[in-house]
């Protein structure tokens, strides 16, 4: 619609992600939300990202197959390689190599097509597994390559990267996404839940997710 603000929103399914969808909500943009069948062994949270982005409002929700699994390195979407089920040092075999460079471009390049000059993604620098790619500087580099790379940036609509929940805690996060009526039993944080889409509970993921609700004094809705 003319005049309609517009924003793309990366959902993954995740407890940020949906936090970061009711923020741009609360902010009054009109969502496109945006996930990825990349290869990944924990395709379940495309389910929820599904029912997230109906349930918080999101315009259009579209998932783009993007199988980054031939590349491997990745506990993720080698699935001969464990997913870590005990704290490790380091950047840890979760991390897919170069994925938010990866999914913002897509990102970027929908916006274009929409006319949407802002870009949300639930990356966070204070509770997360040491990912290079969740660092203000990545974010920072990225607005500035999208801006120089895209014509509505040449034509002077200058593009952001907006990473709401970059300084918070996950508590801070569930705390502020409870305010603003998210629900999180419909979210899926797990790395390598079962084939019915119950969570470990013991990988990196579902422990920051255990933390952050035990640390906001409220009981986690996913029954983890």
């Amino acid at each position: 619609m003319e005049g309609e603000k517009r924003a793309v929103v990366l959902l993954s399914g995740g407890l940020d992600s949906a936090t970061t969808l009711a923020l741009a909500r609360q902010e009054g943009f009109a969502c496109y939300a945006l996930s990825f069948d990349y290869g990944q062994r924990h395709r379940g949270e495309l389910l929820a990202a599904r029912a997230v982005a109906e349930t918080l409002g999101a315009v259009v929700h579209k998932v783009a197959t993007l199988d980054m699994s031939f590349i491997g390195g990745s506990a993720l979407t080698d699935m001969s390689l464990a997913v870590p089920q005990a704290p490790t040092t380091g950047i840890p075999i979760t991390y897919v190599p170069a994925r938010n460079t990866v999914f913002l471009a897509m990102a970027l390049a929908w916006a274009e097509v929409l006319g949407a000059y802002d870009i949300f993604i639930g990356v966070n620098a204070v509770d997360y597994s040491g990912y290079p790619d969740c660092r203000p500087a990545f974010l920072e580099a990225f607005q500035t390559l999208a801006n120089l790379a895209t014509k509505a940036g040449v034509e002077g609509h200058s593009l952001r990267v907006r990473a709401p929940l970059l300084d918070l805690t996950k508590a801070g996060i569930i705390k502020i996404g409870t305010a603003l009526g998210v629900n999180y039993g419909q979210t899926l944080s797990c790395y390598a839940p079962s084939e019915t889409g119950r969570p470990c509970g013991v990988c990196d993921a579902c422990r920051l997710r255990a933390k952050g609700f035990a640390e906001a004094g409220l009981a986690d809705p996913a029954g983890i």
